[in-house]
């Protein structure tokens, strides 16, 4: 299996359990049908996250079977619907989960900098690192269908002054190494002589 197609299984793992997550935060703030939970995920993400009915389904009967939300018929609309909501035991394992969360994303953003330091030799003291993933369900009211331009010209002008800073490193690395390579250069052509 290719590289490539390793890490997309990966991802793949990842953002079924991120969107069980999701699903649990949502929920938490109001009872929802599935496809009500499909379209905030899709724009809190700005499409990022986009779930289908084939998988946020499964994701619902696994949370119903495990006791953590629980499912009741609307039949006062036309559309005959379930309506899902968070249990007692579904907020205690949301705590839970949260908090196990924060502490990997905190781990996750240390290796982080330590690798832009150590590898890329870039001094990321005040370079903005991304929140956890779970921020776009928990800032209430934040991420809106129509703030979704605002949002995403926020996000720009945070990685135009990342890759800023990325560049100036860049051109002193290659300053340096173009230094190097013509004292090489002339240590060589010194030694033929």
């Amino acid at each position: 299996m290719h590289a490539e197609e390793k890490a997309t299984g990966w991802l793949k793992e990842t953002q079924k359990g991120y969107i069980r997550i999701a699903v649990l935060i949502l929920l938490n703030k109001k009872p929802h049908h599935g496809y009500e939970m499909m379209k905030a995920v899709d724009e809190r993400t700005s499409g990022f996250w986009k779930p289908t009915a084939g998988g946020i389904y499964p994701i619902l009967q696994d949370l119903e079977n495990s006791e953590y939300i629980k499912g009741e018929w609307d039949c006062g609309t036309k559309r005959k619907r379930k309506i899902y909501s968070i249990t007692p035991e579904g907020k205690k394992v949301l705590e839970h989960t949260l908090a196990k969360e924060n502490r990997l994303f905190n781990t996750m953003a240390d290796l982080l900098k330590e690798y832009m330091k150590d590898v890329l030799d870039v001094e990321v003291n005040n370079a903005p690192l991304p929140k956890t993933p779970f921020s776009l369900f928990l800032d209430e009211g934040r991420y809106k269908p129509e703030d979704t331009k605002k949002v995403l010209e926020n996000k720009r002008a945070r990685i135009e002054e990342i890759t800023k800073r990325l560049q100036e490193d860049l051109a002193q690395i290659n300053k340096q190494l173009t230094q190097m390579e013509k004292e090489e250069n002339r240590k060589n052509k010194k030694d033929k002589e």
